[in-house]
């Protein structure tokens, strides 16, 4: 079952940002560390991600969050990790990017691991 939900997701790819921010109205909404992430606050916005993700372990924006932090600090093998776990979870929203399109979650991490593979390659 898809369920809509209002995120605050970031995923960082090369030098610009995608970002995963709203639901229609009377969508559940809960904290995925965004201001944090959009700050540049990467370090402060795994330890908050963590805490949240002990309440929930499979949550997609929770991870992919969590993944973007660790690519936005050069650990691209952690963000990648946290990519995949999230395109795999059980659970699945619909999440509204910041152009107003609307994209399921599994597709929005293996879009964030296809970034963060690319801008591997042009690194190489």
């Amino acid at each position: 079952m898809l369920v809509n939900v209002t995120l605050g997701v970031v995923l960082f790819a090369q030098a610009s940002s995608m970002a995963i921010i709203g639901a229609p109205e009377g969508a559940e909404s809960h904290d995925v560390a965004f201001e944090t992430l959009a700050a540049g606050e990467a370090q402060q916005a795994i330890a908050n991600l963590e805490a949240l993700r002990a309440e929930n372990p499979g949550d997609p924006a929770l991870l992919i969050n969590l993944g973007s932090a660790y690519a936005e600090l050069g650990n691209s093998a952690k963000a990648a990790e946290y990519y995949r776990e999230a395109a795999e979870s059980d659970i699945r929203y619909q999440l509204e990017l910041a152009d107003g399109s609307w994209v399921d979650s599994r597709r929005a991490a293996r879009t964030a691991l296809r970034n963060l593979e690319a801008s591997r390659l042009a690194l190489n």
